[in-house]
């Protein structure tokens, strides 16, 4: 029998959230993986053998089949492996489990880099109105311990980077919206996901992002 690790391998960078969501979502289902980890400036051959019309990770790839798209992968892994599902076996709910995670890929996060790192002061002040726009939706959304209710599912996961790396950049100097005394749910939800086994251990070291973000956020401040 082959080597399981052998026959799924995650091409990533460290640091990058949509890596980050892939590596949850195989370590809530005890999947083994290899992971090939990519330079975000010097992409490998195999990447773009594997992702040619983008180029980017993540790229799954399991018994030489690759598979684009961190959200696509995500579904990928829950219909292959179908041990701790993280879309609901519901069609209706499964739908909306699907379209909260769009939202968050397609609104959340550009708000979030619109509001921090946009050069011009104007976009970045419409920016943060967004965020609390969508963080307040997200608010209203959440009503369990987490979105799929007592267990983690795909929109958890997809939303990571509302965890994990907003407050990072919130502590770099780039914004200041999300707060307890604001968002009390999403706070607490924030806690308990990041705490969770197959969760922790899988976020990059703090340090590194936090330093990245700092940077990006002090050259915008002297370009001025």
């Amino acid at each position: 029998m082959a080597d399981q690790k052998q026959e799924v391998r995650l091409f990533g960078i460290v640091g990058s959230p949509e890596t980050t969501s892939v590596e949850i979502a195989l370590k809530l289902k005890g999947v083994s993986y290899e992971y090939v980890h990519e330079s975000p400036t010097n992409k490998s051959d195999l990447l773009r053998k594997y992702n040619p019309v983008y180029n980017k990770v993540p790229v799954l790839v399991h018994h030489e089949n690759p598979v684009c798209d961190y959200l696509v992968i995500l579904e990928y892994v829950d219909e292959t492996w179908k041990t701790c599902p993280i879309l609901p076996s519901d069609p209706h709910q499964r739908a909306l489990a699907r379209f909260w995670s769009k939202f968050i890929n397609d609104k959340v996060i550009p708000a979030i880099f619109k509001a921090a790192l946009n050069p011009k002061e104007e976009e970045r002040e419409k920016g943060k109105e967004e965020v609390v726009e969508a963080l307040q939706i997200m608010e209203n959304e959440l009503r369990g311990k987490f979105f799929n209710g007592d267990s983690i599912g795909i929109v958890d996961i997809a939303a990571v980077y509302v965890a994990f790396w907003l407050p990072i950049i919130q502590e770099a100097g780039g914004l200041h919206v999300f707060t307890a005394e604001k968002f009390p749910k999403l706070e607490k939800w924030t806690r308990e996901f990041l705490n969770l086994p197959y969760v922790k251990p899988t976020l990059p070291p703090r340090e590194k992002p936090l330093a990245y973000y700092k940077n990006l956020i002090q050259s915008l401040a002297s370009s001025k």
